[in-house]
């Protein structure tokens, strides 16, 4: 093999192997900062990841509202209307979150079922529901016609 076609295949080879880097980081990247949605009737049927951060979307449920004394702690029920899980949260909530709206959580699911939340986000008007709580809603309302 001539010298300068050897330099050649080895530019390429190196050009190659950069390209496969640069791929492999990029998917490793996305694959580490993908953020899954899921409904409260998919955690309760244990589709939802452990001890991995997730979104949990859903109505808050009159009456669950449970803020402890001296504390930012509170706690309160998410459901689909078919299913709920307990949300527990520390910190100042939006000024937005209230009882029989529809909310996003981000935060894991704890082993005891509790879904410990590290951001609350509440709808900004009262017609904006977010796109993934109203189609787990339509589901849910589905499931429990048929």
């Amino acid at each position: 093999m001539k010298p300068r076609r050897k330099q050649r295949l080895i530019l390429v080879s190196l050009l190659i192997a950069g390209v496969a880097v640069a791929a492999g980081l990029a998917l490793l990247a996305l694959q580490e900062n993908i953020n899954l949605f899921f409904s409260p009737s998919q955690v309760t049927a244990g589709e939802a990841p452990a001890n991995t951060p997730f979104r949990l979307g859903g109505m808050v449920v009159d009456g669950s509202v449970r803020r402890s004394d001296g504390s930012l702690e509170i706690q309160f029920d998410l459901t689909d209307t078919a299913n709920s899980v307990t949300v527990a949260y520390t910190g100042i909530l939006p000024d937005l979150f209230r009882e029989g709206q529809g909310i996003v959580a981000q935060g894991s699911l704890g082993m005891d079922g509790t879904f410990s939340a590290s951001q609350v986000l509440a709808k900004h008007d009262e017609t904006y529901m977010p796109p993934e709580v109203t189609e787990a809603l339509e589901k849910a309302k589905a499931m429990g016609v048929q």
